[in-house]
């Protein structure tokens, strides 16, 4: 697999996050994760947005995160927020997932973000199950779901290695 640094609305990050939001509809019911995304948000310095390409160019794997500081949603300063992390179903199991999270992790401490944060939800054991696995605890809630009861908010030290 490689992994390429891609701006967020390029036409195979576009393609990947319409599949995420299908799967967050038919998990949840809800038409998808109605968080307030702008391409910006991923741009270097302040973000960085992965896509995983198998051996024959297509796209199986996202994520990326974004520059947070204190705000009124629950973050924090030097907060860096996953968003849109998916891998497709016929790829699933193979720690591209993990790939792309340690290079997100890695990018947003060389950026100078101190902590990592994510929302997921009780639907998504998967997600969960990597997260916890990967050294993030939970966190009080944040963002644009924070007081949804099937929020679950979690988070993970940067530190400068």
């Amino acid at each position: 697999m490689n992994i390429r640094r891609v701006p967020f609305d390029h036409p195979d990050a576009v393609k990947l996050n319409d599949e995420v939001q299908a799967e967050y509809d038919v998990r949840y019911g809800d038409g998808g994760d109605a968080t307030h995304l702008d391409p910006s948000d991923f741009a270097p310095p302040n973000g960085q947005y992965l896509i995983a390409y198998d051996e024959n160019d297509v796209p199986v794997a996202s994520g990326g995160w974004r520059s947070q500081d204190a705000n009124d949603e629950g973050n924090l300063d030097g907060d860096a927020e996953l968003k849109r992390m998916f891998v497709i179903e016929q790829v699933r199991g193979r720690g591209l997932a993990r790939r792309i999270l340690a290079a997100l992790e890695e990018d947003a401490r060389a950026a100078g973000r101190t902590r990592m944060v994510l929302e997921t939800g009780t639907k998504q054991p998967e997600a969960v199950a990597l997260y916890t696995s990967s050294g993030y605890e939970p966190c009080g809630k944040f963002g644009y779901y924070r007081f949804h009861e099937d929020s679950l908010c979690y988070a993970k030290a940067l530190r400068v290695r």
